[in-house]
């Protein structure tokens, strides 16, 4: 028995589950979601047959990759950072969006997002839609409860925002131009700005 073969057999279920998925999420950062489970296959060292084992097909693969690197990376406390306005509502917006900037720009996230957007998958959809149901309609009745500009904000300025922060790790991930700030200093500031535009005070705590 050779030493490949030996290692294989000594992974446990879950172990071999979690390396699957490991390997699945940065094979189709690499090559898209049309990549294939074969060529992912050759690509760990392992047969086909045993991906299917543990993801009886493709689509419950890409699932299991949507949560790994979509919904998992969605912190249980954002939801109650967005909505505590005992705070200065610029904190609020500072925080989490440096939370969330360091848990999606990464290879992976930005790399298959983009795949997966430019293929019309529903991945995307699905993701958008709930982030915009937990966290940017929630934000836009904080800005909304606050502004004081003749402008009433809409949601189509949340996702300005929200856009305009995530480009930053697409800048750096998918076109590899590092930016010249760091990512909170840049987040800050776009926050500060945004805010600015409807009179809401940017003092901080």
């Amino acid at each position: 028995m050779d030493t490949a073969t030996s290692r294989r057999q000594r992974l446990s279920p879950e172990e071999r589950h979690k390396q699957i998925l490991d390997s699945a999420v940065a094979y189709f950062a690499e090559h898209g979601l049309d990549g294939n489970t074969r060529d992912l296959s050759k690509q760990m060292g392992v047969t086909q047959s045993l991906i299917f084992k543990y993801f009886a097909t493709k689509a419950e693969l890409i699932e299991a990759v949507y949560n790994r690197v979509y919904l998992d990376r969605i912190a249980p406390h954002w939801p109650e950072l967005i909505n505590d306005s005992t705070r200065p509502l610029r904190d609020r917006l500072v925080q989490f969006y440096t939370e969330y900037a360091q848990a999606i720009f990464t290879y992976e996230w930005m790399r298959i997002f983009m795949f997966s957007g430019l293929a019309g998958a529903e991945l995307n959809r699905r993701y958008l839609d709930h982030l915009s149901t937990l966290i940017l309609e929630p934000t836009l009745a904080q800005i909304k409860a606050e502004a004081t500009s003749l402008r009433v904000p809409d949601f189509e300025d949340v996702w300005n925002l929200h856009g305009g922060i995530v480009y930053v790790g697409i800048r750096k991930y998918v076109y590899q131009m590092p930016t010249a700030d760091p990512d909170a200093e840049l987040i800050a500031r776009a926050v500060e700005r945004f805010l600015r535009d409807f009179g809401i005070p940017i003092d901080s705590d």
